[in-house]
Formats: structure tokens, sequence, C-alpha cells
């Protein structure tokens, strides 16, 4: 989280500076700056579909967090209403499996697998788990067709976007913090493929005003490589929640 929350930092320090070296208007006291493109904070909570029961996960404490610079660029000439706006950034996808399970490796299969294990069957009985989830992050490439009904203001219009999503693995990890019967507090954490599709794809909706939306996104691909993941599963993503343009 801490890498994420630099990156968000450093494209928007980028960006910004960038934007201050050309001549731009600002929009009144309490308005966001006229600068081009937006760079999008995206907050919400994660769904597996067609899993088998055993992959059950806790749906509040299974979150997604996304930062995605896009790019504007006119269709059908200024002022149509029509964008599409590319770009790029990261989305990091926590899942918090009920039962106290998380993914470990499946030596029956390979090094790059996963089985779903009680994590006190891996480190003691007597432990006390304190918290418990899997996150995997990725490179995303969004491509979206967005809509603004205000055609004279975009950045004050309402607005509805269509698009998809590609994005790249780059970290699969599980993170178990625990205490024992001595009260000795213990945080493992556990880096591997897991058997997770190194890409994934899908796609999404945006539909909000100003700099507030609301979101969507339907993974099109599994989570899982085929019989790599637990159970053989081919469960797939869907993501919801909110989003804020901090310009």
């Amino acid at each position: 989280m801490k890498k994420l929350l630099l990156f968000i930092c450093t494209l928007g320090t980028f960006f910004t500076t960038v934007a201050q070296e050309e001549e731009r208007t600002r929009t009144p006291i309490g308005g966001r700056p006229d600068l081009k493109g937006d760079l999008f904070v995206e907050f919400g909570l994660n769904v597996l579909n067609n899993r088998p029961s055993e992959l059950n996960t806790r749906l509040m404490r299974s979150r997604t967090f996304n930062a995605y610079y896009q790019l504007p660029i006119n269709l059908f000439g200024e002022g149509s209403g029509f964008t599409f706006n590319p770009g790029l950034g990261l989305g990091v996808d926590k899942f918090n499996f009920t039962n106290r399970r998380n993914l470990f490796n499946n030596p029956e299969v390979g090094p790059n697998s996963s089985r779903l294990l009680d994590v006190t069957t891996v480190y003691g009985e007597d432990i006390t788990v304190q918290s418990n989830n899997f996150t995997v992050t990725y490179f995303d490439v969004p491509l979206e067709f967005r809509y603004h009904f205000n055609t004279r203001n975009y950045n004050k219009s309402f607005k509805i976007a269509l698009g998809a999503k590609v994005g790249y693995a780059l970290k699969a990890q599980t993170k178990v913090r625990f205490s024992d019967e001595n009260e000795l507090t213990r945080q493992i954490k556990d880096r591997q493929s897991f058997g997770i599709n190194p890409f994934r794809y899908g796609i999404y909706t945006r539909i909000g005003s100003g700099g507030f939306n609301v979101w969507a996104h339907y993974a099109l691909n599994s989570l899982f490589e085929a019989d790599l993941g637990p159970f053989g599963t081919e469960a797939s993503q869907f993501n919801f929640g909110i989003s804020v343009a901090l310009f």
C-alpha cells in the first residue's frame, strides 16, 4: 500500500508540474483546476462470480483500491460531448476468505498453484488470527469512451462512461497476522504466483458529476489460470464502488 500511495503522489506531482508550465485558467474558488486529464482514485468492494461455496469471501473486507490517470481526446470535434480517454495506473484487489482460510501452495499441482486452507492448520491450532487476506496488484490500462451532458463545460458536467480495462499482475501476496498462546504477535507475508492469471481484462462503466462518480467493473476472464487455483475454480471478479477525480 505504501508503494501505491507513493505512485499516486509521484503521478500527481508530475502532471501538476507539467500543467503549471503551461498557461492555464482555473475555475472559481472551490472548483477543480482546469488541467488536462483526470487522476482518478477509486474505492470499492470485490465479489467473486462463478465460485464454489468453499471460496466465499467477506464482502466488506474484500476491497479494491485503484489509481488511474486518463487523458481526454475529443471525438467529433470540440463541444460534441464525446471523448476517448485512454489511461494507465495501478489496481489493488484484496480478498478476505471466510472461516480463517487463505491461499497456500498446492505441492500436488506444482509451484505455480494454490489451495485454500484454514490458516490454523498451517501456523498452529492455538493461534488467534487478527488479520488474514490475499492481495493482487495489477498494472492496468483503461480505455474509456465518455459522454458529457454539459457540452460547454466537461469538468462540471454529468457524464457517463463505458470502457474496457486490461491489466498485468505485478504481485500476488497473502498476509496473516496472529498471536500465539504466549501472546507473541507475528505477521507473515507470502509472495508467490498462487496460480493467478497473469493478465486480466474486462468491461466497466462510470457515472457521475464533476469529480465524483460511481463505477462497476466486470472481468471477462478468470482470476486463476486453468486448474491452478483452489478447487480448479474458474471464478472471475466483479468490482464496484465510488471514485474521486483529484484533478
